[in-house]
């Protein structure tokens, strides 16, 4: 009966080790923004009137799969991220949503 026990402890370990890691993770947000929308969205994601919309309030305009697919496909004068991973999508739309 041991064996079986310590089988399924460990399964459901794992089990959790692999929610936890795919999680959205508004800190590893943040230093994605930093890098790659900070330039046009500013530190403080208030924009520029005219050229870049503020990202302040974004999750009042947009739910979050806008959010991600404008990320992910761009539109207007954002050029699409592509090369973003999901889960790195993911993360930026968590810390936009803050």
């Amino acid at each position: 009966m041991k064996p079986i026990l310590t089988v399924a402890v460990a399964l459901s370990g794992a089990a959790f080790a692999m929610t936890a890691w795919s999680k959205d993770d508004p800190a590893a947000g943040a230093q994605l923004y930093t890098t790659n929308c900070m330039a046009c969205h500013g530190a403080d994601r208030a924009g520029m009137p005219g050229a870049f919309p503020a990202l302040t309030d974004i999750s009042k305009r947009l739910d979050a799969a806008q959010i991600k697919d404008k990320i992910r496909k761009g539109g207007g004068l954002m050029p699409p991220f592509s090369q973003l991973s999901q889960q790195e999508i993911d993360d930026i739309a968590s810390f936009l949503a803050k």
